[in-house]
């Protein structure tokens, strides 16, 4: 069902005071052509009844002509704030970025959380911003789940399917993501919901399968037969299985990038209100996936740059896999098993 205007407004309001909005701050909103209009003016209503000098910033598209497909995520390139420095002069002298557009993984969006400028991404349909408002709750879940990452040496994965993955950790922070930003310099994403670190620099080994049922973003499809990668110092070596696989083979080497191929970011989703089946019922174009990210209890992995945790690896190509059924250990505690997170099975 469609969000009114009036609920789309209050779950801006929420989300603004839970990143402590404050009167007279200023809020920029970054827009694109892609941005979703009632997101927009919604926004637009919330930030100014309260109090914020608000401005918006609009700007043109790139990387159509490069990326197979319009979904944000499928290609990590350049964005409209490369080498455009009034742009980005404007966003640091901003207290809150409002990104309707999506800056993630650009150095530009690290430059700017430099200065202390808060940013929060929102680019879902409004109907799943108002359905996945975060909550205190959630921001308490998320950061003991990310204490226990802080403190970890090793991730270690398995799952009925076949998975087999060994992670070694310390190298990157742990990161929490739980829908607002109530500090200087912090970014996240509303909607979200999960803990996540990167392994240390070409140290991951071992296999992932994954199954029937599991996800592949940007892609936005569920795997009807498994795909079976192998894990060899850091990066997927082989991409076996049948059409599925080869669906997946092919997309990546599009990118023509060895990078695109190392494990990214791995964590697990936290946000019981986020549901895996959510996926099927939107078009394509429609989501870039948020619900099969955090729902809760799947193990999230990442093909792709680590830039976004501190490390020095780029690349165009950055893929998104949710998978469900998995047991996963932090040394040698559970934290998810059968793919229930411990604290709430």
């Amino acid at each position: 069902m469609p969000i009114s205007d009036y609920q789309m407004v209050e779950a801006w309001k929420e989300v603004l005071k839970l990143s402590r909005l404050e009167r007279g701050q200023t809020v920029m909103i970054l827009t694109s052509s892609s941005t979703h209009p009632q997101t927009l003016a919604c926004a637009l209503i919330a930030t100014q009844s309260m109090g914020a000098v608000v401005n918006r910033l609009d700007l043109p598209p790139v990387n159509g002509e490069k990326a197979f497909s319009r979904d944000s995520l499928s290609y990590l390139g350049t964005t409209p704030l490369t080498g455009n420095r009034a742009a980005i002069a404007a966003l640091k002298e901003s207290d809150l970025v409002l990104d309707l557009m999506t800056l993630l993984f650009s150095p530009e969006q690290h430059d700017i959380l430099k200065s202390g400028t808060k940013i929060l991404l929102a680019v879902e349909p409004p109907e799943v911003l108002a359905r996945l408002v975060p909550t205190q709750a959630d921001r308490e879940r998320v950061l003991a789940a990310a204490g226990k990452i802080g403190a970890a040496r090793e991730m270690y994965v398995t799952s009925p399917a076949g998975t087999s993955l060994v992670c070694p950790l310390g190298e990157f922070p742990a990161i929490a993501e739980y829908g607002f930003v109530d500090e200087p310099g912090r970014w996240d994403h509303w909607p979200s919901g999960f803990a996540l670190t990167f392994p240390n620099d070409h140290t991951a080994s071992g296999k992932i399968v994954i199954d029937r049922g599991d996800i592949l973003l940007p892609q936005k499809r569920y795997v009807d037969e498994p795909i079976v990668l192998t894990v060899e110092k850091g990066y997927a070596t082989k991409i076996e299985g049948g059409v599925d696989a080869a669906l997946l083979r092919d997309y990546m080497e599009t990118f023509e990038d060895p990078e695109g191929y190392a494990i990214s970011h791995i964590g697990w989703g936290l946000q019981p209100r986020a549901r895996w089946s959510t996926l099927g019922l939107y078009d394509r174009e429609a989501t870039i996936g948020m619900d099969a990210r955090a729902f809760e209890g799947n193990f999230l992995f990442s093909l792709g740059p680590n830039n976004e945790g501190g490390g020095s690896r780029t690349t165009t190509c950055h893929i998104d896999i949710p998978l469900r059924n998995c047991t996963v250990r932090l040394d040698d505690e559970a934290v998810v098993v059968d793919g229930r997170v411990a604290d709430r099975a």
